[in-house]
């Protein structure tokens, strides 16, 4: 195989779209990938870098463009790092984005499954109703440039509502009226770091501006401005933020003007969002989403759902109309306080509400003897953490709807959930995200039956408990490990090193569901610890 060279000029046809909605070709046996490229064209091509495994290039010439292919209506296409897909028309942009999906499903979760549909949105424009605008340190206000931290100033965004690119235009009016200055993360110095703006279904907005510090001069005038240019703003907010990095909230809020939340419907029911609160930011799409996760789920009003990573609780609330229990966690504070009181606002009384990890949280649920019949999550693009799916599959639901926005992840946690006698049956796309390169996916995965594997039961009063295993709690040797150690260690972890020194097991958390089953293993400094909690307690 003849190795590229940097600046060649090579002739090949696209033939797919990477991740990042970037052109593949194949030269030579390498990989090339080219930006603002159709599938299907044949074009001359320019290596603009060699990688090890795979080479950058750039369009010399297209020699049969594409019926796909389009002019971007944007006029910042190319410049801002917003968008992938402005060159493709909408049908191709979301065989772009099924594609992607099968490929994460086949080729990382090693599945023999056709993703049965992509939803895509009827109107893919002006659809967020929450936007995020960097501060240059020369105080230009719009988008990062792709793989930069370099700000391009953007005036009317073609996916941002036009409240919230008035918004931002405003700050930037005050900043320049009053010589407030920008925050420059190369030093750490200077004041506005960002505007964050959210707009509801009514088009009443709430502005937040993000400062390196607890206030900033002028600050009447601040809410004056961004009041003046959008005259439905209910509130409007400082959030301090004095860390470096690319955290853009602080925990800090202080209100200048009016209210600091902001109300909003979805699938029919009313929700309160705080600033720092998760709500999906395409809400037709998420009612689409949502609907999807419903019909996996298949609640006929006497099931038990249990929903992780539940942020306000959209999806669980939407679960309580149709289940008989639902029960929904979150590690943000904030948007745990939100979810109860959207319950309680419409009159949902089958939702309950829990604050923590994940892991922790459905770790307890099981140790408590919690058995959902159903388990929905909706992670973060990081996915599921092992310890997560180990605690929701010995809860033995019969069904898990997973609501993924990374196709990657998705892919290597359906592979895990298979070795824990989970399978994935059914997937489709929706499209959240028009013009851009994410996808969201929901996956149904049913817990497979006794002839594929076989689960063993054992009742409390049927098992004579040894007086090691009398001693101590799972909850008291974990408390023990965080407060001595500052180690968080799952019931799984527990059950691993309990097994080592012969204590027996009355939850089986050490069990897989299938022989061939791989489990994550304590690491050594836990199983340290976890050593130290059992001598502590008499245990060995």
């Amino acid at each position: 195989m003849e190795a590229l060279e940097k600046g060649s000029v090579y002739t090949a046809v696209i033939d797919g779209y990477s991740s990042e909605g970037l052109g593949i070709a194949r030269v030579n046996g390498a990989v090339v990938f080219v930006p603002h490229a159709v599938r299907g064209e044949e074009i001359d091509l320019r290596i603009t870098k060699v990688m090890k495994t795979s080479c950058a290039g750039e369009i010399v010439k297209i020699h049969n463009p594409s019926p796909e292919r389009m002019e971007p209506e944007c006029p910042y296409a190319g410049k801002c790092g917003g968008c992938a897909y402005r060159h493709l028309t909408y049908p191709e942009e979301l065989w772009a984005k099924r594609q992607r999906v099968q490929d994460a499903l086949t080729r990382i979760g090693g599945l023999d499954l056709t993703v049965e549909e992509i939803l895509g949105a009827k109107n893919p424009e002006h659809y967020r109703n929450k936007s995020q605008y960097p501060v240059g340190a020369d105080g230009s206000i719009g988008f990062f440039q792709a793989r930069t931290h370099k700000v391009v100033t953007i005036r009317r965004c073609l996916i941002q509502t036009e409240a919230a690119d008035r918004t931002a235009q405003a700050v930037g009016e005050w900043m320049r009226r009053y010589k407030i200055s920008a925050y420059d993360e190369t030093t750490g110095k200077g004041l506005v770091r960002h505007v964050c703006v959210r707009v509801n279904r009514k088009g009443e907005s709430l502005c937040c501006v993000v400062v390196n510090g607890n206030k900033v001069p002028r600050e009447p005038e601040l809410a004056a401005y961004v009041t003046t240019a959008v005259p439905h703003t209910v509130g409007v907010l400082l959030n301090s933020n004095t860390r470096r990095g690319n955290v853009v909230l602080g925990d800090k809020y202080r209100t200048l003007f009016g209210r600091n939340y902001l109300m909003d419907t979805l699938c029919g029911l009313e929700f309160k969002l705080s600033m720092p609160s998760f709500y999906q930011v395409n809400r037709d799409q998420a009612e689409v989403l949502y609907g999807k996760a419903l019909e996996f789920a298949g609640l006929t009003g006497n099931e038990t759902v249990l929903d992780l990573y539940c942020g306000i609780g959209t999806i669980t609330l939407c679960l309580a109309k149709a289940a008989k229990r639902v029960i929904g966690a979150e590690i943000v504070p904030p948007a745990i306080r939100d979810a109860k009181e959207n319950a309680l606002r419409n009159h949902i009384e089958n939702a309950e509400f829990f604050c923590g990890d994940a892991a922790d949280i459905a770790a307890k649920l099981e140790s408590d003897g919690l058995r959902p019949d159903v388990v929905t999550v909706d992670p973060p693009r990081k996915g599921l953490a092992p310890e997560v799916i180990a605690s929701v599959a010995a809860m033995g639901p019969e069904k898990v709807v997973y609501v993924s926005c990374d196709p990657a992840t998705l892919g290597r946690d359906v592979k895990i959930f298979r070795e824990f006698g989970y399978e994935a049956k059914r997937a489709a796309a929706v499209d959240m995200f028009p013009g851009t390169a994410h996808v969201e996916t929901v996956c149904l995965l049913s817990k497979l039956q006794s002839k594929e594997h076989i689960e063993i039961e054992v009742k409390m009063d049927e098992l004579e408990l040894t007086s090691a295993e009398s001693k101590a709690t799972y909850e008291e040797i974990r408390e023990y490990v965080f407060e001595h150690t500052g180690l968080k260690v799952s019931h799984l972890y527990i059950a691993q090193v309990k097994q080592k020194y012969g204590i027996i097991e009355r939850e089986n958390y050490n069990k897989p569901k299938s022989e061939n089953a791989r489990q994550p293993q304590c690491p050594p400094e836990k199983e340290k610890a976890i050593t130290e909690a059992l001598r502590h307690f008499g245990m060995i």
